[in-house]
């Protein structure tokens, strides 16, 4: 059995866990808060750029996902190889950039430029985070390691919302992206001087392996050999699908349905999905943590559960009148719906070795960016064009140009206007969360191997892990 140099064991220590953990929480909030401020300042930018909703379904999803989804699995090759840490510092010092870039566009091209880098650098921050967390921290603790870090995504969302809404309010959506830009390049600094690179395996006492890791065709042979890894990565996919959806138009929705102007949308936004996403991680994750002790098929199966419920609860949520019987809704759906999230990727460490981890994540978050976030806003706002011209008839993108009407324009006409574009809004989200039913199944059919098919170390290191 190996035993870890002492500056490694250090890394087992109680207080370098918290410094990483906090560390990773503040690279996650800036990482959610980048995204999130878009979705707040999308119907200002569509209404000064003369957008429609397709494109900025396009700038939310494609023009994001594209470089993400792409980039994300050689960047997790490289985490298998070469310092996680420091993938993690210049990553993030990509994605602030670009964000700052964003508040100079003055088209859909120059904005799709933004999205685009933001993309790029937020694909290496979690292969290189999970892998790292799988070396520190022993496999029943993983879900809920994650959890903590990952509760940088509801704080970030609202932090997003909040700041980007009130800053656009205060001046405009420009200077809301270079507020939440220049904090991220701090935080790079910070990760690139506090965090220190952990042994593969450390936490498992696995013996250091000087033979490089197992290529890419090792890896697939293993995920054919273990079903409920690829039913957990179908679900995940499926799901993101809807969730991207919703969370990229919901404070539009929020604006047209519920006639709420940007900076209201933005903060109510703002709450909505950090509380709802805080509480579906940890419920999730310590919950599912604590129920796999007496049946290692409950991460599966309480993502089941909660992906059965959320379509019930949004169609009642999309479709309550009142905007406290809508926010009740909108958080109880969401927690359902997000308690798949961090028992996936708890499954997804446990199912493979260390030196896979990086890269089974890495598939993970590509698959969830090109299918979420690449097509669930593009389709969200195709469907809302459609449904919006539907409900106004062929003339609505002459009449109504970024969706609202021309100024000066008849209060009848811009009533006309209004409603289209919260009736499109509406059924198109209301179209895409049926997509939640399949993914639900293939969380049930992943439950019934992932068992057999988890990774188990020796059990002598297995015990000192432990």
């Amino acid at each position: 059995m190996a035993t870890a140099p002492a500056d490694q064991a250090q890394l087992l220590e109680p207080a370098y866990r918290r410094r990483f953990i906090a560390l990773m929480f503040l690279v996650c909030l800036f990482d959610f808060a980048d995204r999130a401020v878009f979705a707040v300042l999308a119907q200002p930018i569509k209404e000064e750029l003369l957008l429609t909703d397709f494109q900025i379904g396009m700038l939310q999803g494609l023009a994001f996902a594209a470089l993400y989804a792409g980039l994300a699995l050689p960047l997790a090759r490289l985490a298998e190889r070469a310092s996680r840490r420091n993938i993690v510092a210049i990553c993030t010092a990509v994605w602030s950039t670009a964000t700052i870039w964003c508040g100079f566009a003055t088209s859909f091209a120059t904005l799709a430029i933004g999205r685009i880098g933001v993309g790029v650098g937020e694909a290496g921050f979690l292969p290189a985070t999970n892998s790292m967390t799988g070396d520190l921290v022993p496999r029943h603790r993983r879900a809920s390691t994650m959890a903590l870090i990952m509760l940088g995504a509801p704080a970030g969302i609202f932090l997003g919302a909040m700041v980007g809404g009130y800053v656009a309010g205060l001046a405009s959506w420009r200077e809301a992206f270079l507020v939440l830009g220049l904090p991220g390049l701090t935080v790079a600094i910070m990760v690139r001087l506090f965090v220190r690179e952990p042994r593969r395996g450390l936490v498992d006492n696995v013996p250091p392996d000087p033979s490089p890791p197992p290529d890419f065709k090792a890896f697939l042979k293993t995920l054919r050999r273990k079903p409920a890894l690829i039913f957990i990565l179908l679900g995940s996919t499926t799901a993101s699908f809807g969730i991207t959806a919703i969370s990229q138009f919901l404070a539009i929705f929020l604006a047209r349905v519920h006639e709420m102007d940007v900076p209201d949308a933005g903060a109510l936004y703002g709450t909505i999905s950090g509380i709802y996403i805080a509480l579906s991680l940890l419920i999730g994750s310590f919950g599912t943590d604590w129920l796999s002790k007496r049946d290692g098929r409950w991460p599966a199966w309480g993502a089941a559960i909660g992906l059965l419920s959320a379509p019930f609860l949004y169609y009642l949520a999309f479709n309550a009148q009142d905007i406290g019987a809508a926010t009740a809704l909108l958080i109880v759906s969401g927690v359902m719906l997000m308690l798949f999230y961090g028992p996936s990727a708890g499954m997804i460490q446990n199912l493979l070795e260390p030196r896979m981890r990086a890269t089974g994540i890495a598939l993970f978050t590509l698959f969830y960016s090109l299918i979420g976030y690449g097509l669930g806003p593009v389709f969200v706002g195709f469907v809302s064009d459609r449904m919006a011209v539907s409900a106004y008839g062929p003339g609505f993108f002459a009449d109504c140009p970024g969706g609202v009407a021309p100024e000066g324009a008849s209060a009848a006409l811009a009533s006309a206007c209004a409603s289209a574009s919260a009736d499109g809004v509406q059924q198109a989200l209301l179209v895409a969360i049926c997509v939640f039913f399949v993914a639900a199944l293939f969380f049930l059919l992943a439950s019934r191997t992932l068992r057999e098919d988890a990774y188990i170390p020796e059990a002598a290191n297995e015990g000192a892990a432990t």
